[in-house]
């Protein structure tokens, strides 16, 4: 892809060698029951070097409520597949123009049983970044563009519990707490190309009641 920067060729090869089980411990069931849905892994270059574009999700919404995610959502029937969806998803939460990402591929379906989608995390370059803010305050709390290089700095890294018996790790920026399938997910991409700093996986800390309560409305 041409005029893309050096730090991305290790993302554009995990999109063709990275496994399910390397990405997340959760995968859809065999049946095909799960919902499917599609996630935007947008990765640009931003003032502080490269970043990512997350999303906090509203207080309100009944899935995953004031969580840190990727934009995405459910595919409908007219989207072009998993990419059609993520792209949709991202425009209709962040604004963002599609035209000025480059897909490099999609990765292995993950499974989020709170609310039983299968998701399939769409991996992009931002190839000419537009301006992105919150659409719907009603879905979308705020709209970021996350440094990488603050994701994976050792002293914002730690492991989280939850009541469920859930564990895994987890990232603090600024007032942000990223954890969950997101948290995961960056987790081991992060540690599949190469990018993961060590950290101590052996601090963890509790979440705060209100990410317990809106992860059990998911």
């Amino acid at each position: 892809m041409a005029g893309r920067p050096a730090w991305l060729a290790p993302l554009g090869a995990a999109a063709d060698t990275i496994s399910s089980d390397q990405l997340s411990v959760f995968t859809p069931p065999a049946n095909g029951s799960a919902r499917r849905s599609a996630v935007l892994m947008l990765f640009g270059d931003g003032s502080g070097g490269p970043d990512v574009l997350l999303i906090e999700r509203a207080q309100g919404i009944r899935s995953h409520a004031g969580q840190v995610a990727f934009p995405g959502g459910a595919q409908d029937a007219d989207d072009d597949g998993p990419v059609g969806a993520a792209l949709r998803e991202a425009r209709e939460e962040t604004g963002l123009d599609p035209s000025g990402v480059a897909v490099l591929g999609q990765l292995p379906d993950l499974y989020l049983p709170p609310s039983n989608f299968a998701v399939t995390p769409v991996l992009a370059w931002w190839r000419e970044p537009s301006a992105v803010a919150v659409v719907d305050p009603a879905e979308v709390a705020s709209v970021h563009r996350v440094a990488v290089a603050s994701l994976l700095d050792p002293e914002n890294r730690f492991s989280v519990r939850h009541p469920s018996g859930y564990v895994g790790p987890a990232f603090v920026v600024g007032d942000l707490l990223i954890w969950g399938l997101t948290g995961g997910m960056l987790s081991r991409l992060f540690a599949h190309v190469g990018w993961e700093q060590p950290w101590d996986a052996a601090r963890y800390t509790a979440l705060p009641a209100a990410m317990v309560e809106g992860a059990s409305r998911g």
